[in-house]
């Protein structure tokens, strides 16, 4: 049976090895299944929840396209499109603002841990947007949504909100009720330079991530300067629940490689982190370096990067239009 496939990343630019790893290289492997339908979302509504340079957050979409494009997405077999583009998003967003509850939101740990300290001053977007996230999904039908261990709790309101409107408006499985699609394994990306953070653009040094625009000597020396222990390899995969730097490294090292940290642990015992190092760095810059290079040239072509988001708005809005049309009915407009 065919999975409707629906995912979508912020155009935060700059993405990095995090974003790849956690997602992208995930997507790829969804495009290439003959049995899926994918969508995947520049979720541009989403981004200014918090507040954007307009000029930046334009030129952020057309990178976050060139990368989906460029990691091995095909724009004819999937549809790739931004979100504020098809306005059935933001209707959507609207109604099922007005089926989700309060409860529901109040527990959502994602704007605990966004809004920070301040959240008197945080955006009411920054609040709602994991309704706005339901309506993404809910919009297409999609049977399955992929998602990391951050995002599980708002799939999970997203089929609440569903299965709460089939249940008001009495008519059973209107809105496709999603089943998550969750990588198990290195799906969270920690710092080059503290295992204990998330890799993010946000850290100020650049030398915390691998950005998927990096080339090979930079990619080389992040890996060298990258924060180890004094300890050789570790014997076994328990040694390292204490060592979070080299965990992060052998989990990078398994991911690109599509081994278990058990095998990556297995071979490399005892080693030098340098061996190790060299290895992950040969790994990175196979995996990374075409990647960039060919970011670097589809932004060069900005008409064919807004031709394929104008192809794939059309596509979305054909699918979009229809369910938001039957939503407003069925609620009585």
């Amino acid at each position: 049976m065919s999975k409707k496939i629906f995912s979508g990343v912020q155009p935060t630019g700059n993405l990095h090895l995090g974003n790849y790893l956690g997602a992208i290289k995930n997507f790829v492997d969804l495009n290439n299944d003959s049995e899926n339908d994918c969508i995947f979302c520049v979720v541009d509504l989403h981004a200014i929840t918090v507040k954007q340079d307009p000029k930046e957050l334009r030129s952020n979409i057309q990178e976050t396209v060139a990368t989906f494009i460029a990691s091995g997405i095909d724009p004819k077999k999937s549809i790739i499109f931004n979100q504020s583009k098809v306005p059935a998003h933001a209707e959507g967003a609207w109604i099922l603002s007005c089926v989700a509850r309060m409860g529901w939101l109040n527990r959502m740990t994602q704007f605990k841990e966004k809004a920070g300290k301040d959240k008197e001053k945080a955006s009411v977007g920054l609040y709602s947007y994991p309704v706005l996230m339901a309506a993404d999904i809910l919009l297409y039908d999609a049977t399955h949504v992929p998602v990391g261990d951050d995002q599980k709790q708002h799939l999970e309101l997203c089929r609440d909100i569903a299965q709460k409107f089939n249940t008001d408006f009495e008519i059973e499985n209107f809105l496709q009720v999603p089943e998550p699609l969750i990588q198990k394994e290195f799906s969270r990306i920690m710092s080059l330079k503290d295992g204990s953070k998330k890799m993010s653009k946000s850290e100020l040094s650049d030398l915390s991530r691998i950005n998927l625009t990096d080339d090979k000597d930079l990619i080389i020396n992040k890996i060298k300067k990258a924060k180890t222990d004094p300890l050789p390899m570790p014997n076994t995969p328990k040694e390292l629940d204490e060592r979070l730097e080299a965990k992060n490294l052998l989990g990078i090292y398994s991911s690109l490689t599509n081994s278990t940290l058990e095998k990556s642990v297995e071979n490399f015992a005892g080693k030098n982190f340098s061996e190790f190092k060299q290895k992950l760095s040969e790994v990175l810059v196979d995996k990374i370096e075409p990647i960039s290079t060919e970011i670097k040239k589809l932004l060069d072509d900005k008409s064919y990067l807004d031709n394929t988001l104008l192809e794939g708005v059309e596509r979305a809005n054909i699918i979009a239009s229809k369910k938001i049309k039957r939503i407003k009915e069925i609620v009585g407009f």
